[in-house]
């Protein structure tokens, strides 16, 4: 039961990358509409904005797939050095804390992600977007980011309880 779970977590974390990677193509394609655009000499309002939005919802989405994969920048100069019970004393509380931290960030995404509906929010571009429309991204990537370091903090006693 429990590897069917971790199974299709791993390959909800990898859904987020492919999110992610959606979203860089945007940016592209955003970029290369714009500078097209300025060659023929007419401007499409609000590409700057939209390359914005794309890059901080792929940096969200993509926060679940880069942990998972071991792509984060972490901090070994401790850990590299620790082993035995302080090695897991350390993965422990520092998975332990993340998890607290990612919680805290998921939950006030939603609640800004909340608030901009209820207020029916407009960026302060050219285009007016209702800003809960990019901030979704930016909110789903926060709550899958969530979820990954708590299965991750989750796994640490199933192995214990397995040794």
């Amino acid at each position: 039961m429990l590897q069917k779970l971790d199974k299709f977590l791993n390959s909800f974390y990898k859904f987020s990358g492919y999110l992610a990677a959606i979203f860089l193509i945007l940016i592209l394609g955003t970029i290369v509409l714009g500078i097209t655009s300025r060659i023929f000499g007419f401007y499409i309002r609000g590409l700057t904005e939209y390359s914005g939005y794309s890059l901080a919802s792929a940096s969200f989405l993509a926060l679940a797939y880069t942990f998972n994969e071991n792509a984060h920048i972490r901090i070994t100069l401790f850990l590299e050095k620790a082993k035995g019970k302080l090695l897991k004393f350390l993965t422990f509380w520092c998975l332990g804390v993340s998890t607290f931290f990612s919680g805290f960030l998921a939950f006030y995404f939603i609640k800004m992600w909340i608030v901009s509906i209820q207020l029916a929010e407009r960026s302060q571009g050219a285009d007016e977007i209702l800003l809960w429309i990019p901030q979704t991204g930016v909110a789903l990537g926060s709550i899958i980011f969530f979820i990954c370091i708590t299965h991750n903090f989750v796994k640490i006693f199933i192995e214990k309880s397995n040794d």
